[in-house]
C-alpha cells in the first residue's frame, strides 16, 4: 500500500533539503581540487536538493523575499569574495559561494515558474 505524503512531511523534507544542500555546499567548497567526475556528482545533487527546496519549501507569501535573496546571493558572489578576501581563503570562499549558488539558482527557478504560471493562470 502506497502512503501519503503528508503537508507536515513535505514541509520536513523540504527543511531536510535545505539543511544538507547548504552544508554540502560549504564543505565541498573547501575542496577545490576534487576529480570532475565527483564534481559533477557534488553539482547534481546540489541541483537535485535545490529543486526539492523550491517545490516544497517556497511558500506564496515567502515568494518576492525568497527571490530578492536569490539574486543578490548570486549577483556576483564570487568576485566580493576575492576581492574582499584574496589568497587560499578568497578561494574557499569564493567555492562555497558558488555551491551555494548552484543550490539557490534550482529553488529560484522553480519558484519563479510558479509565480509566473500563478499570475498566467489569474488572466
Amino acid at each position: 500500500m502506497v502512503k501519503k505524503l503528508r503537508v507536515a512531511d513535505s514541509s520536513r523534507a523540504g527543511r531536510y533539503a535545505f539543511i544538507a544542500g547548504v552544508l554540502l555546499a560549504i564543505i565541498i567548497g573547501f575542496y577545490s581540487d576534487m576529480e570532475p567526475n565527483v564534481r559533477y556528482g557534488v553539482s547534481v545533487v546540489l541541483v537535485l536538493l535545490g529543486l526539492l527546496v523550491g517545490f516544497l519549501n517556497i511558500t506564496t507569501a515567502e515568494t518576492v523575499p525568497f527571490l530578492v535573496a536569490a539574486i543578490a546571493l548570486m549577483g556576483g558572489n564570487t568576485i566580493i569574495a576575492v576581492a574582499v578576501v584574496p589568497g587560499f581563503l578568497g578561494e574557499i570562499l569564493a567555492n562555497v559561494l558558488a555551491y551555494i549558488g548552484l543550490f539557490v539558482a534550482p529553488a529560484a527557478l522553480v519558484v519563479a515558474l510558479k509565480t509566473i504560471y500563478a499570475l498566467a493562470e489569474r488572466r
